[in-house]
């Protein structure tokens, strides 16, 4: 009893934590499962809240009351904006749409910062909540009291509008039926438009009233962001009921859980997360899908400007396909001039990778080739990532994990003077494939934003563990001060800028050979069949799912490699090296390139660290800010990549009507023949929402 009694006061707090997530995460549910949109600033939205509420706070009931107003507002014109800003990928995925709302969190991350200040802000609630209340002879802060009473009238508010009311019913409609509710004289894009706005709202008023709970700081909109992912993932999107449990659960995890077993409470969450996805991945689940892929979306300025450009007669226009044909044509004689030009062009990528890299030195300082060593190390990260997404069709944001798995490897080897590189790479690389040996299973089985979020919570599980195993990783400090890397047997430890970057290049152009050989290969196009006609080659017999599993595996030893050359570039390991923000930027470096261009992964990591470490040094404080652009940048005008717009390849459009020509669209994703629709539980659309509406009734 005793026991009991004292985690009563943790216990209290799980429920007011819990609630604060619900009300945010009933905002991210309602866009992405009414809207379609995959909203990545949620978390910024929140934090938009919570600065502007603490901002106005002064002590009284007012300055509570105005905040409150005020805050609400920001973050609901906040989400109208973002309406306005994903409406132009209405037919390029979630993947897109993940890229860009990540941009924009790190824009508006910045913005707060820049605004508010890098500190987290205090914020003065009215005398009457601000001092402790008896409850059952514990003192208690009573303004977590009233936040539990206030959480539950806006969540019950929230519910009454969505379930008893027109607009909730043109909510529910758009969801199910849109060209129902169309009929009805309603626009699904300005519901769509209203869903976001009223999901932003959500997220504000959470982030004015949950304030004095997770205050207003750099990192509050992550926080908020993931926990809020790990809620609607474990209450799905079809129950509000369940979405609470799911937050009571959480919060309960994240104050009692850490109370009674701190080793294993951070765990907890995002291995329920992968569990849950796991299993939901086995029974076949629908992408979630708003008024956008229905309706036909708004006219894309940045996609008009492409086609003009692309109807000028430009001089150099037809010459790389009339080179092709020639080369195709005499490789077809069967001549050994012809076979010599396919070969010839094959290999030029590769080529034009080594002649890059031989001449940077000689335009480069010491500082930019440390940067130029890092951005390789990168650079095999995004390469892992292209064969998965690209190559697989499996969206990943958690190859940080063999990365990680590598990277510490490396670490490990060189305190034991290991020190050997060629040796490092090799171990390291097999170490990250058999971690992905052991949660390729889990990863292969799902497609779409379902794998999309189970890789999040390897990534996510995986740096919790190496916070947490303090004994090998050295927990949140990292691994430093361990012997040099060495090039080859008998060689001198790599000290010099110069020496450190050569030794990077020669790795990078050895596992990128290895990689193209495997990928131009008869199994690479068995891979890339996989990814088109899914159900075609399982209904030819092959082994799809082997030819999946082999593929996040070699990516797995790519991403390894990767991670061993990090600790030979920099010296050392952290978390941070490692962690979501790095996974987000290896995908973005795939999407830049190309998201099946090996090279192009390269390039885009080179223009990411550029833009970070470079230019950022020169506008100091605002490398998310310049990071966020990048971002948007390349989701509205390189839908293709770089490489797309060396190749000239055409859009294509799914069979399902979905444009294949953005990050998400590269990678059609069709079903095994297992997954199937869930059943469906809504009402026929005459006795749905659409029909009360037509007749006017709630």
């Amino acid at each position: 009893m005793g026991a009991l009694d004292a985690q009563l006061v943790p216990a209290v707090d799980g429920v007011a934590y819990g609630l604060l997530l619900f009300v945010v995460a009933a905002g991210l549910s309602l866009a992405f499962g009414t809207a379609g949109v995959l909203n990545l600033a949620h978390g910024t939205l929140y934090a938009v809240g919570a600065y502007t509420g603490a901002e106005l706070s002064d002590g009284t009931w007012g300055g509570l009351a105005l905040g409150l107003v005020a805050g609400t507002a920001a973050a609901c014109a906040a989400g109208a904006l973002l309406s306005a800003a994903t409406a132009p990928l209405a037919r390029r995925g979630h993947l897109d749409q993940a890229l860009l709302t990540f941009g924009l969190a790190l824009i508006g991350g910045n913005l707060l910062v820049e605004g508010f200040g890098a500190d987290e802000m205090p914020v003065r609630i009215p005398d009457a909540l601000d001092k402790s209340v008896d409850l059952l002879g514990h003192r208690y802060p009573a303004y977590r009291l009233g936040f539990i009473v206030m959480a539950v009238v806006l969540a019950a508010a929230g519910t009454w509008v969505l379930t008893r009311t027109r607009a909730g019913a043109a909510v529910r409609a758009a969801a199910d039926d849109p060209e129902m509710l169309a009929t009805t004289g309603l626009s699904p894009r300005v519901v769509h438009t209203g869903v976001l706005a009223a999901a932003g709202a959500l997220a504000g008023a959470a982030g004015v009233l949950g304030a004095p709970i997770i205050g207003p700081g750099p990192g509050t909109g992550d926080t908020v962001l993931m926990l809020s992912l790990v809620v609607v993932v474990l209450g799905g999107l079809r129950s509000l009921w369940a979405t609470l449990v799911a937050a009571i659960g959480v919060g309960e995890v994240q104050t009692l859980g850490v109370s009674v077993a701190p080793d294993w409470a951070p765990y907890l969450l995002f291995a329920a997360m992968a569990v849950v996805l796991i299993l939901r991945s086995g029974r076949g689940l629908a992408e979630p899908h708003g008024p956008e892929h229905d309706a036909d979306p708004p006219p894309d300025p940045a996609e008009r400007l492409r086609r003009r450009l692309a109807q000028v007669p430009w001089p150099w226009r037809g010459m790389p396909a009339a080179r092709r044909a020639k080369a195709a044509g005499a490789a077809a004689t069967g001549s050994r001039a012809g076979r010599a030009a396919t070969a010839l062009r094959a290999a030029a990528p590769l080529l034009a990778l080594v002649v890059v890299l031989a001449v940077l030195p000689t335009m480069l300082d010491a500082y930019a080739l440390s940067l130029a060593g890092y951005a390789l190390a990168l650079g095999l990260l995004a390469v892992s990532v292209t064969v998965v997404t690209g190559y697989a069709g499996l969206p990943t944001l958690g190859q940080t994990a063999p990365f990680a798995v590598g990277a510490y490897t490396t670490a490990k080897l060189a305190e034991n003077d290991w020190t050997v590189g060629p040796v490092q790479v090799v171990i390291s690389a097999v170490a990250a494939a058999a971690f992905c040996v052991v949660t390729g299973p889990a990863v292969i089985r799902a497609r779409g934003t379902t794998v999309l979020m189970i890789t999040v919570a390897v990534g996510e599980l995986t740096a919790i563990a190496i916070g947490q195993w303090k004994s090998v990783t050295g927990g949140t400090d990292g691994l430093a001060g361990f012997p040099s890397t060495q090039a080859f047997w008998g060689g001198e430890p790599l000290f010099e800028e110069l020496a450190i970057y050569q030794y990077a290049a020669v790795v990078v152009v050895c596992v990128v050979a290895v990689a193209l050989v495997l990928l131009r290969s008869p199994a690479g196009k068995l891979l890339t069949g996989s990814r088109e006609a899914e159900e075609r080659m399982r209904a030819s017999g092959h082994p799809v799912t082997r030819y999946l599993l082999l593929a996040y595996v070699g990516a797995g030893a790519l991403a390894g490699a990767g991670g061993s050359l990090l600790i030979a570039v920099q010296s050392y390991v952290s978390p941070a090296d490692v962690g979501f923000e790095i996974a987000a930027l290896a995908l973005l470096a795939a999407v830049i390139g190309g998201i099946t261009s090996v090279i192009g992964a390269l390039v885009g990591a080179g223009l990411i660290v550029y833009t970070r470490d470079w230019l950022a040094g020169s506008w100091p404080g605002h490398g998310p800010l310049l990071l966020g652009v990048l971002f948007v940048a390349a989701v509205y005008l390189l839908p293709r990549g770089i490489a797309g717009l060396v190749s000239g390849a055409p859009r294509v459009v799914a069979a399902d009507g979905e444009e294949t020509g953005g990050a998400a669209g590269r990678l059609p994703a069709p079903r095994s023949p297992g997954d199937a629709e869930p059943p469906d539980t809504t009402e026929p659309a005459e006795a749905g929402a659409s029909a009360r509406l037509r007749k006017g009734t709630t």
